[in-house]
């Protein structure tokens, strides 16, 4: 009987490395179920009818994993979950959750409230990103490949390769992430690290870090730009042909956040005219498919997304999402409400 009484939280995707700390976490103070795998939407909402196993879910745990069974979380999905007042995104990116759709759900004065897991995903997507740099700045890619032709080494490589010590490294979107970059990049000594967000950090941070109000000004003065601010309806193609330009001839752009936000056409033209000397792309607009175009370049590196692609990573992130579930359940807010999110009162 009494654990009818619970708050239900429903678990979309797998947890990987936290279910036992899921039992801990939330054991005692909710029904924890768990979304049937294979799925589809259809199926999926069914259940959220009276009387279905999913009725009465207040809470939802989402894994990215889900939307290869239920897709994106959007208008339509979110109006066959009546009574979800909270849902936790494992992940530093948001962009598969219709936030504003969720703020206008009518059956909570304050709609859907949604979390993400910033900071859990610092460490391993700044690594993917030195790797990414160091990768293309030296064009390793390139090396690889005629080493494993039978080549030993391609005499061509110095003109692609540079020294991160000679080199002026532009952050665009100062978050946890890009922060924890710049402070890999420290002990190389690089000439300048700048950044641009719309406005200043709140703490001004270490005094080698520049702020540059002006991005183009940033821009100009860039040998390696590297990407970290968030998908959303003001950033897709924000890097387009213009900013990919007012970059120094022969600069390097690194790419970890989210494919959308660079214009991917503007940026393969400048690849071709020697504009840019090479990309570290770990993103890209449509995955898991990518332009074929980009294969052609030896110099670029490419990952598969593996950003966060760690068991200590991935661990922090399901954490994360069970503590905004926790608190929610006992406070009524989380503590990592998304920034569209965040104007509100709960």
């Amino acid at each position: 009987m009494l654990e009818a009484h619970k708050p239900r939280v429903l678990f979309c995707g797998t947890l990987k490395w936290a279910a036992e700390d899921a039992k801990a976490k939330l054991g005692d103070i909710a029904e924890l179920i768990h979304m049937e795998q294979p799925c589809d939407r259809k199926t999926f909402l069914a259940k959220f009818q009276p009387g279905g196993p999913y009725a009465g879910t207040i809470a939802i745990f989402r894994h990215t994993s889900s939307s290869q069974y239920i897709g994106h979380f959007d208008a339509e999905l979110l109006d066959g979950m009546p009574g979800v007042k909270w849902i936790a995104h494992t992940g530093a990116g948001y962009d598969q959750i219709d936030v504003f759709a969720c703020k206008d759900r009518a059956w909570t004065a304050t709609g859907i409230r949604v979390s993400n897991t910033p900071n859990a995903v610092d460490e391993g997507t700044a690594t993917t990103c030195l790797y990414l740099l160091i990768s293309s700045m030296r064009a390793f890619p390139l090396a690889e490949e005629s080493l494993r032709a039978g080549y030993w080494k391609f005499p061509k490589i110095s003109p692609y390769a540079r020294d991160i010590s000679c080199l002026n490294i532009a952050i665009l979107g100062l978050g946890g992430i890009g922060l924890y970059f710049a402070n890999l990049l420290r002990p190389f000594a690089p000439k300048k690290i700048m950044y641009h967000n719309r406005k200043p950090r709140r703490d001004p941070g270490p005094e080698w870090l520049e702020y540059m109000p002006d991005v183009e000004e940033m821009l100009s003065q860039a040998d390696v730009l590297s990407v970290h601010v968030p998908l959303n309806p003001n950033t897709v193609g924000l890097v387009g042909e213009k900013w990919i330009r007012k970059l120094r001839k022969g600069a390097i752009i690194i790419n970890t956040a989210r494919g959308k936000i660079i214009d991917e056409a503007a940026m393969i033209s400048a690849l071709e005219d020697g504009h840019l000397s090479s990309v570290g792309l770990d993103v890209f607009p449509d995955e898991p498919k990518v332009n074929p175009r980009l294969l052609e370049f030896p110099q670029v590196t490419l990952l598969p997304h593996m950003g966060t692609e760690t068991r200590d990573s991935q661990h922090r992130m399901e954490i994360r999402a069970l503590d905004n579930i926790k608190d929610f359940l006992t406070t009524g807010a989380g503590r990592d409400l998304v920034p569209e999110h965040n104007d509100d009162c709960i």
